[in-house]
């Protein structure tokens, strides 16, 4: 459902499905909202923001 609201959508789509995965920066058990893929790296919360920042 979209709800048009002051310039901008809002999408509800319910829960997001998330997925166990391993930080490739600090080796933590992390959730993340997409499907890892072998090969790419996943970053934890923590370590996504500390790259996100450079």
């Amino acid at each position: 459902m979209n709800e048009f609201r002051g310039g901008g959508f809002r999408r509800s789509f319910g829960p997001r499905e998330m997925h166990k995965a391993v930080c490739s920066e600090c080796g933590k058990d992390c959730e993340v909202p997409f499907k890892p893929m072998e090969g790419k790296p996943v970053y934890c919360k923590d370590c996504f923001a500390k790259r996100k920042k450079f």
